[in-house]
């Protein structure tokens, strides 16, 4: 079983075909075609956390983030032979089972709470069973890993992880600063997780979670996701040893029940690599633009691993590991298992 626990869905050579004028960082109207289900399923991946609803920008949270659930839902309609929603963790076992592909609803920003954190029942009921609470500035919930003052989560932001944990939904804090991290983590009755991360001791940028921060939400019983980004190397390429080696390192300090895989991208993989340079290019500055960026993020930093990507990438990653030392219990356990474990103890069987 492989589970990303942060990846995506979309097939990311049709908006290179699109004038570049026609690529939005964040569209409401993702790129998923029969190719990109077709490589999910050839990379062995069961299930999924896709990002959807607002993350950044002038469209109002709330609106945006309703219009893109349903746009979400229609997706799932569409490819029924091959795609399934994910509710619970029964629900990655039958997508397994079936030969289907969970797709789990998650958030990259809180921003769509407004002022009221009873929107979270609205959101379970919609199927959205991850959400993270901010992404990198600040919002009304607490700080972001760029903010320029972190002091951790405002009162409106406990109000959010109660409601979040009332509503079995997953309390992400990816992308959080590092008291707003590990607040969420204590007052949380639920354990909580970092679905896409990297380790800050191996390289210090501001992405990368801390020791202490990796310690304590193990400790409390979640998940930690291991990204496939540029933030791995503070050179801005790092490549499938350097993967390894976070991996590695968040087991040692968590131990290996609480260690996963996020790829923060998708299974399909850019056909020509010198025309993706420009794109690449003008998304990093729109992003710097909008507030969005984050320390590591360069024109020249490809967010992906060039030599861990496509459809073979897992495969290549537990030969990696196996070539380490690690058992096939292990392996297992991060390819997939322990986001199941998670996934059972916040949503249930």
């Amino acid at each position: 079983m492989i589970v990303n626990a942060l990846g995506g869905l979309e097939n990311p050579n049709l908006a290179l075909a699109r004038p570049q004028g026609d690529n939005p960082v964040d569209s409401s109207a993702p790129d998923v075609d029969a190719r990109a289900i077709r490589d999910t399923r050839a990379s062995g991946c069961t299930a999924v956390n896709v990002t959807l609803g607002y993350v950044g920008g002038a469209d109002e949270p709330f609106e945006y983030t309703i219009r893109t659930i349903g746009v979400w839902d229609a997706i799932l309609r569409r490819h029924a032979d091959g795609l399934a929603k994910v509710h619970s963790a029964a629900d990655i076992l039958a997508a397994e089972k079936n030969g289907k592909i969970g797709i789990i609803y998650g958030f990259q920003n809180g921003a769509m709470m407004g002022a009221d954190a009873s929107r979270a029942d609205i959101f379970a009921d919609l199927g959205v069973r991850v959400i993270q609470l901010t992404y990198n500035p600040a919002n009304q919930i607490g700080h972001g890993c760029m903010s320029d003052k972190d002091t951790g989560l405002s009162a409106f932001g406990h109000e959010v992880v109660e409601r979040l944990n009332a509503n079995r939904i997953m309390v992400d804090l990816s992308h959080s600063g590092t008291q707003t991290c590990l607040e969420a983590a204590r007052v949380s009755k639920a354990p909580i997780s970092i679905n896409h991360t990297g380790c800050r001791a191996l390289t210090d940028l501001p992405r990368n979670k801390s020791d202490e921060e990796l310690r304590l939400v193990a400790s409390k019983g979640g998940f930690v996701g291991i990204y496939f980004m540029p933030f791995l190397k503070s050179d801005g390429h790092p490549n499938a040893e350097d993967v390894v080696a976070h991996i590695e390192h968040a087991i040692n300090v968590c131990g290996e029940d609480h260690i996963g895989i996020a790829t923060d991208g998708s299974a399909t993989p850019i056909d020509d690599l010198g025309a993706y340079s420009a794109f690449l290019a003008k998304q990093v500055e729109d992003r710097r633009k909008r507030g969005l960026g984050a320390t590591g993020e360069r024109a020249d930093s490809y967010p992906f691993i060039v030599d861990l990507r496509g459809v073979d990438q897992f495969r290549k990653l537990s030969q990696l590991l196996k070539a380490r030392g690690h058992t096939e219990t292990r392996i297992d356990k991060i390819l997939g298992l322990n986001f199941l474990r998670y996934a059972r103890d916040v949503w249930g069987a």
